[in-house]
């Protein structure tokens, strides 16, 4: 018997109206996230459940100001609408949500909505916005008026989603067929966008009245701090602060219980199994390689909460706004700020979010540049050798915290030096004003930024239960085999390491080191499991013990400690600006569709990263240190 066909429902709306907070409160877990065949536009999918317990399919499309395309992503909205996205079939409904503080600019991509004449629901989200701004909309007015439902809701409060779901539950939503006089979607004429306004002007002044609301408005009371050129600044790097504070803080309970578990259990192991290559594998392989790396999830929970509650409260775009007066001297525009700041997550998505910039040279310039912010890759790698660094004991997670913003600081710095010097040389020209929506401020949805935060936890897990399972066990083959009597040094990967070292020796980088640098090639965060690894192997009666010791018992042949605070200082400093990503370089050919640039950035950040690091150890050896 055939398989019945699930209705699919399309999720439309501007930037920041809260559409993706719907999404994930619908959705739940039930959700996917791809690409658009043939383009690197994100796509995510997942599915519902109505009041009846029917299935259905819910895609949410690229936020959109309007369905004439600008830009990738909003071509991809467009055309999913209109059915000639390839692979991906019509929706039957669409969910088209609005921003109830600002009805009239929003109800212009919702008119567009209405003239592809798919049955629609409209989502009149923040509704407790526009009530705090004296806002009162009469919503059976605008269901007549746009001829379909309307359902009011505060999605990150959860308010008005039963509503919605009942909605979503009728079986006969009419076509919408109100605004069959504008269904030339690609009139663009400076009359048919006056025509539009002039009619959503109109619907706008039927459906909206307005209260007196004393005093001054709460948001401009707060921008006046945070986009103030001095506080902004004091805010924005106290934010920082503390959140790097949190991560050493609150992070170090559940991560030494990870490490105290991994240990018993490689114990365990140890005590139950006969010697051979598999229980030195389970041991010295993968618990050593994937253990070192599961350990830094509780600092990775933390980065992503904090990120989630500052996007979430509306405080990202004040931060665009304040970087933009730096950005614009070093040549970026100020669209680059996003892009960039998602690099602190990952590169990967970072360089996708270029596709919103209109210019070709300032699109290349940002994605030159995006690899320097220090994605949540290097946190592990920060986290280790900054515990090699301090003493145990001796300093705060105060001072742990400053380390670890100097290194995102360093990055930053990194990105807007190139940036000026590509922007005044092959990328010459000067970037247009940046315009800029502020949204308004708003108390965080727990549920939702816990599932942000969820979400990007899961997805390290995966990470590090797939790839870097995969990779530990071929990095503890390479550094087992073939057996010699030098051990570790005559395996494939110390000779491997040897080879290397008369390169990383002016560094203060030993042979092992030079191991973990060809494994983190592969991701930077490879570089702690490959540590563990070859420290597993070298020291094997003692590979119980956490790897920040293990570290510090290593000495070069003259007897002098290799893990000195300066080499860890460099080591650091070396992964600040090095490109150690082979899925980020993947993005760039794909973005760019060549491998000229990509090759180029992958030799210039290395040259750089490796000179810097010189400099660094060279002046610091002259210092004493």
């Amino acid at each position: 018997m055939a398989a019945v066909a699930t209705t699919t429902f399309a999720l439309v709306g501007n930037p920041n109206c809260g559409k993706t907070t719907i999404f994930n409160a619908l959705t739940g877990l039930r959700q996917k996230i791809g690409n658009y065949p043939g383009v690197t536009v994100e796509k995510k999918v997942g599915s519902f459940f109505t009041q009846h317990g029917e299935k259905r399919d819910l895609v949410d499309l690229p936020g959109t100001y309007s369905l004439v395309p600008q830009s990738p992503d909003e071509r991809v909205t467009r055309d999913t609408l209109l059915g000639l996205q390839p692979d991906i079939p019509q929706p039957d409904r669409v969910i088209c949500v609005l921003d109830a503080s600002n009805l009239e600019r929003n109800l212009y991509l919702a008119t567009q909505v209405l003239e592809v004449g798919l049955p629609t629901v409209v989502v009149l989200n923040m509704m407790d916005i526009a009530t705090a701004k004296g806002e009162k909309i009469d919503l059976e007015l605008l269901s007549d008026r746009l001829g379909c439902p309307v359902v009011p809701t505060t999605a990150n409060h959860s308010d008005g989603l039963l509503a919605l779901r009942v909605a979503l539950s009728q079986p006969g939503l009419p076509n919408s067929s109100v605004y069959a006089d504008f269904t030339d979607l690609e009139n663009v004429s400076e009359a048919a966008i006056a025509a539009r306004y002039e009619r959503i002007g109109s619907i706008a002044a039927e459906v909206i009245s307005y209260s007196v609301v004393d005093g001054e408005d709460r948001t401009d009371r707060i921008d006046a701090v945070l986009t103030h050129p001095v506080w902004g600044w004091a805010v924005f790097l106290g934010l920082m602060g503390l959140m790097f504070w949190s991560i050493f803080t609150f992070a170090s309970y559940p991560m030494d219980f990870i490490d105290a578990s991994f240990g018993k259990l490689s114990a365990f192991i140890q005590e139950t199994m006969p010697a051979g290559d598999l229980r030195d594998l389970l041991t010295d392989g993968i618990i050593a390689g994937v253990g070192g790396v599961v350990i830094f999830l509780p600092q990775i929970l933390i980065l992503f909460l904090f990120i989630g509650l500052l996007e979430d409260s509306g405080y990202m775009a004040r931060a665009a706004f304040i970087m933009d007066r730096v950005m614009s001297r070093v040549g970026l525009h100020g669209k680059s700020f996003i892009p960039l700041l998602s690099s602190y997550a990952c590169a990967i998505p970072g360089i996708m979010a270029t596709r919103t910039i209109e210019s070709p040279r300032d699109r290349l310039a940002t994605i030159l540049v995006a690899p320097f912010m220090s994605c949540s890759a290097r946190l592990p790698v920060y986290g280790l050798m900054i515990s090699t660094l301090v003493p145990t004991g001796v300093a705060s997670a105060g001072t742990k915290a400053g380390l670890m913003m100097l290194m995102y600081l360093l990055g930053t710095g990194g990105a807007f030096f190139f940036a000026l010097l590509f922007k005044r040389t092959f990328l010459r020209g000067e970037p247009p004003p940046l315009v800029l929506e502020l949204p308004p401020y708003r108390v965080p949805g727990l549920v939702t930024v816990l599932q942000h935060m969820l979400s990007r936890g899961s997805a390290f897990l995966r990470r590090a239960g797939t790839i870097i399972l995969g990779l530990s066990i071929l990095l503890w083959f390479v550094s087992t085999f073939p057996r010699t009597e030098a051990g570790l040094s005559g395996s494939f990967a110390g000779r491997a390491g040897h080879f290397l070292e008369p390169v990383l020796e002016p560094l203060g980088f030993n042979w092992k080191i030079g191991i973990g640098l060809i494994g983190a090639q592969a991701a930077r965060e490879v570089f702690v499991a490959t540590m563990g690894i070859v420290y597993s192997i070298d020291g094997a009666d003692e590979n119980t013990e956490p790897l920040r010791v293990a570290l510090l018992k290593d000495h070069w042949p003259d007897g002098r400690p290799v893990f000195t605070p300066l080499v860890s200082l460099c080591i650091m400093v070396f992964f600040v600006f090095s490109m150690q990503c082979i899925a980020t370089l993947a993005v760039v050919k794909r973005e760019t569709n060549t491998w000229r640039w990509p090759l180029f950035q992958f030799f210039y950040m290395t040259a750089f990263a490796y000179v810097f690091t010189l400099a660094v150890y060279q002046l610091g050896r002259s210092l004493g240190y």
